[in-house]
This record gives structure tokens, C-alpha cells and sequence, in this order.
């Protein structure tokens, strides 16, 4: 064994202690091994071994054995069976990770510049070894939380490790049945009144769409804040949104043609998969909602995950069944573009403001603008006359100076309906 192996082997023991002093320290779910000298010796036994079985494959370059690999699983279940979560292995693996770099760097120094062949073969065995190992690891911590957790739990679990991108996502996957494909629509359904129905009447609902729908469902993928929005998010597969058109070129995160005309990132057509379930869960609620939907690769689906929030924070609210599904970009960019400019924002609510004198003029607005400004269906579903509609248009035009089928009144009067009824000016 050369001179970097054998200065590895003499520090295995202390390295070991001090990364199990550093988990015990840095993470509170090991606190408890200052108070249990049982886990405490199992955690520097398994700590020990690790280095040692490293100190002996590495040299010959050798991989970790199936035996190798399944105490390493076993490990992993025995962590999550102590209830450990998942945030808190995340911490471990890369503490683990790198400790052992800092172990190897400083028996390196030790060796004051020597051994530079046999530093390049420790790395060389380390990277792709440690992720086999990371690989059993995640796959026995899965099977553990699968005997710990009921269903629903496990399904939101799959959602927050997809949306977080944590590599578990494909062993909690193959232990609940679905598929891992290449691209989701991440769907955020806001709640802004969550009632006195309850969070966990919420979350029983999510488990029954993920039962339903075969996709993973969470509610509240963060910790919903205290009298604050609720929101129900659901990934369903997709296919891959187009590549680039030729002679394409990225702008801001869209995609830009040599004409300048931006190619929308999110395709405009939602999945019916995604309109049923919205629509399920709208109708299940009985209260107010509205939804957001953004396609992504499974690699960004937390940036997916911004854009639907925020699509559904843009959304006008709809109690169903008048509730017509997930909006997409293309459907409140104006309004997006609003939200984050105060002083349009507040213009708009000053147009607002001027039709407080007339009669149910946002509701009619509202009613013309959905049914595209077709008079007789916009009637219908306000059951007033056609030439009672008319009256309460001349009448905003005479409110606030914009007639509503122009097009400067559709621009500026469907944007200040949007922003009323998506609850932002509340």
C-alpha cells in the first residue's frame, strides 16, 4: 500500500469520530446520538467501515461489491426507519462528501506533496464509486420511508423530491407505481381562503387526485404560511415543449426567432390530464381558486414551479363549476407585467376604482371578456337582456373613458378585471 493509503488507514478511526461529531453538531436529527451510546457506536461503525472498504478498493481501483452496496442500503433504510427526513439526508450525504475530500486533502499535505499518482487514483475511484454508493444509499433510505409512510405521504414526498431535485424522486417513484418521464406540467392551484375545511381535509384530497390520476400531488409543497395562500401542486408528464426553431436564439429565458418574435417557453395548450384533475379539485373545494400551469424538464422543475405560482397568484379566482382551468403564461403576462410595476398597478386601480358607480359593471366586463365579446352568450350567462349589456358597456366607456371592445379598452379593461378578481388588490 503506498504512502497516501497508509496515512488514510492511520486516520480512519479519527476521521470517523469527527464525522460523526460534525452530523451530531450540524444536524438536529443526530443530536440524539450524544443521549444514545447505541446509535452513537453504530453511526462511528458504519463511519469506519466506509473509509476502510475505500482504503482497500481504491488502490487497485476495484468497485464496491453487491454485499458492499447492500450494507450501504441498509443503512440508509435504518436511518429513514428512525425517522430521519429527507432534508436532513440530503445534509449527510453532502457532509459526507465533503469530509472525505477534506480527509483525502489533508493526508495529501500530510505527505508534503508526494504521492500525486496515487491522489489522481483515489479520485478516479471516488467519484464514480461514490455515486453507486449514493445510489444504494437513496434507494435503502426510499424502501424504509415506504414502510414508514402511508400513501399519501409517500406521493407528496415524490412531489417535493422531484420539485427539489433530489435523486430519492426515482426510488419513491418506483415504490408508489409512476413513471419518472423527461418533463412535467408543474400545476399550482391557489387557495387563497383555505376555510374551515382544513389543511388535512386538503391533503386527503390531494391523495385521492394522486390515486385518481396516477401523478404525484402535494398540498402546499412548502409549509402553507400561517392565514396565508394554500396551494395544491400536481406534476403531470408531458411531452418535451418544441426545440428552438432554426436560426433561434435565448432571450430572457425564452426563445427569440431572427425576426424577434419571442417563441413562448410554455406551450399555450394545456393537457387534458391537467384540465380534469384542476377541475376535480376545483369542484371538490367549493370555494374560490385559481390555477397555474408551466412545463419543464425534470432537471428545472423548481423553476417550473415559480412560474405556475406565479401564474396562479395572477389568475383571476373562480368558484366552479364557472371555473374554466389552469392558465398558462399566455394567458396573464399582461398581468405579470403589472404585478411587477407599482406604479402601472396602481393606475390600474384607480381605472377600477371608476366603475364603483355602476351597475355589476366588473361582473359584466368579466362575463363579455370570457365569452370574447360575443353580446348575445355574454347576456346569457349574466341572464340579462342583450340591450341591458350594451347600457352597462356605454356605461364604462362613460366611467372611465374606454370602450370596451376597442382595442385600448380590451388592453386596459381586461387587465384591471384579471387583477380584481385574482384577489392582488384585496
Amino acid at each position: 500500500m503506498g504512502s497516501l493509503f497508509a496515512e488514510l488507514a492511520r486516520r480512519a478511526s479519527a476521521s470517523a469520530r469527527r464525522e460523526v461529531e460534525t452530523y451530531a453538531r450540524e444536524i438536529p436529527e443526530f443530536g440524539r446520538l450524544d443521549a444514545n451510546p447505541r446509535a452513537r457506536a453504530e453511526a462511528l461503525e458504519y463511519a469506519v467501515w466506509l473509509r476502510r472498504r475505500t482504503i482497500e478498493l481504491s488502490p487497485g481501483s476495484d468497485e464496491l461489491t453487491e454485499a458492499d452496496l447492500g450494507f450501504i442500503a441498509s443503512m440508509g433504510e435504518s436511518r429513514a426507519g428512525t425517522g430521519m427526513s429527507p432534508e436532513s439526508r440530503q445534509r449527510v450525504l453532502r457532509l459526507h462528501t465533503a469530509l472525505m475530500l477534506r480527509e483525502i486533502n489533508e493526508a495529501t499535505d500530510a505527505q508534503r506533496g508526494g504521492g500525486a499518482d496515487e491522489l489522481l487514483r483515489m479520485m478516479g475511484w471516488f467519484a464514480p464509486q461514490g455515486e453507486r454508493g449514493i445510489g444504494a444509499y437513496c434507494a435503502g433510505f426510499a424502501t424504509g420511508l415506504r414502510r414508514r409512510l402511508p400513501y399519501g405521504e409517500q406521493v407528496a414526498l415524490l412531489a417535493r423530491s422531484l420539485l427539489a431535485g433530489d435523486p430519492v424522486a426515482a426510488e419513491l417513484a418506483r415504490g408508489v407505481g409512476m413513471e419518472m418521464p423527461e418533463w412535467y406540467a408543474v400545476t399550482v392551484i391557489r387557495v387563497p381562503d383555505r376555510g374551515p375545511a382544513g389543511e388535512g381535509d386538503l391533503e386527503g384530497e390531494a391523495e385521492a387526485l394522486a390515486k385518481t390520476y396516477q401523478v404525484p400531488v402535494v398540498w402546499c409543497p412548502d409549509p402553507c404560511p400561517p392565514g396565508g395562500d394554500g396551494e395544491l401542486t400536481a406534476l403531470v408528464p408531458v411531452a418535451p415543449v418544441r426545440p428552438p426553431r432554426s436560426g433561434a436564439a435565448a432571450v430572457g429565458g425564452a426563445v427569440s426567432d431572427v425576426s424577434g418574435v419571442p417563441d413562448v417557453p410554455d406551450a399555450p395548450d394545456v393537457p387534458d390530464l391537467v384540465s380534469d384533475l384542476v377541475r376535480d379539485f376545483a369542484a371538490v373545494l367549493g370555494r374560490p381558486c385559481a390555477a397555474g400551469t408551466a412545463a419543464g424538464p425534470r432537471a428545472e422543475l423548481a423553476d417550473a414551479l415559480d412560474r405556475a405560482r406565479r401564474i396562479s397568484r395572477s389568475a383571476p379566482l373562480r368558484r366552479a363549476p364557472a371555473w374554466a382551468g389552469p392558465h398558462t403564461l399566455a394567458d396573464v403576462f399582461v398581468e405579470l407585467a403589472v404585478s411587477d410595476s407599482p406604479s402601472a398597478d396602481d393606475w390600474l386601480r384607480t381605472v377600477a376604482r371608476r366603475l364603483a358607480p355602476g351597475p355589476d359593471l366588473l361582473a359584466t366586463l368579466d362575463a363579455y371578456y370570457r365569452h370574447d365579446m360575443n353580446r348575445a352568450n355574454a347576456a346569457a350567462a349574466l341572464n340579462v337582456h342583450p340591450r341591458t349589456l350594451d347600457y352597462r358597456l356605454r356605461r364604462v366607456r362613460e366611467l372611465t373613458g374606454f370602450a370596451p371592445a376597442s382595442t385600448h379598452g380590451v388592453r386596459v379593461l381586461s387587465s384591471v378585471v384579471a387583477r380584481r378578481l385574482s384577489g392582488a388588490w384585496d
